[in-house]
């Protein structure tokens, strides 16, 4: 697989990676809100989809941003 088709960015790929930005999002609170109870008694938060939306999806966004700066110029 070439990097140009991972890492360059376009309109559909930016719109792509905002929607699973926000399906993460909403999955982490849904999985906590859901298992509320086991979190509270365990004193810990859901990790899997907030770290995904927290560092895993801006992430690849800035690396997808430089990439296509640089390529691109």
């Amino acid at each position: 697989m070439k990097l140009k088709s991972i890492f360059l960015l376009t309109w559909k790929k930016t719109l792509l990676i905002l929607i699973s930005w926000v399906v993460a999002v909403v999955l982490h609170n849904l999985v906590y809100g859901l298992f509320q109870d086991f979190f509270e008694r365990h004193e810990t938060d859901e990790p899997f989809f907030f770290i995904i939306a927290m560092i895993v999806i801006p992430l690849y966004l800035l690396i997808c941003l430089v990439y296509t700066v640089v390529k691109k110029s």
